[in-house]
């Protein structure tokens, strides 16, 4: 499929990925790189789950997009709630061995968030725009929250939308 069309690529570097883990992150920060050194012209990048099928054109999405969020970005979350405070308060390792893989804590405790950023939670899928990928792969405070997200439970879950906020 990827030799049929212009506008697909595999990333040119992959990560194995562990669900719940920063690898998941990582992953989609690969294709970010390689999309915005990308020959082909853009303005929105679109996470899908692997259950996700788009049941609209791409046209009708690009409408959609453009008559409700021209230039936004679509990253809903909310305040980390209490209950998901362990996810960032300790910090957790990826664990991959004879087919298996998962997150496991540790009884190391976290600094906190870098420049006292509020962490935000939400979902891991996203809209974003074509600026605020090119921020979050130049600007410092997105590179050390990244970093600092690094050992924490699903990272995917609140890096894109702490950004945002």
């Amino acid at each position: 499929i990827v030799n049929c069309f212009e506008n697909i690529f595999i990333s040119s570097k992959r990560e194995s990925v562990v669900y719940a883990g920063f690898s998941r992150l990582q992953a989609d920060i690969n294709c970010m790189r390689d999309l915005v050194h990308s020959k082909i012209q853009w303005n929105y990048v679109i996470n899908l789950c692997g259950q996700d099928y788009p049941i609209k054109t791409n046209k009708d999405i690009i409408q959609h997009i453009k008559s409700k969020w021209n230039g936004k970005n679509m990253t809903p979350g909310v305040v980390q709630p209490l209950h998901m405070k362990h996810r960032t308060h300790v910090s957790y390792r990826e664990y991959i061995h004879s087919g298996m893989s998962y997150v496991y804590p540790t009884k190391n405790i976290k600094a906190k968030p870098p420049y006292n950023l509020t962490i935000y939670f939400g979902s891991a899928y996203y809209v974003l725009t074509k600026e605020f990928v090119e921020f979050t792969l130049t600007d410092a405070r997105a590179k050390d929250l990244l970093e600092w997200s690094r050992d924490t439970y699903s990272p995917d879950e609140h890096y894109w939308v702490t950004l945002n906020r």
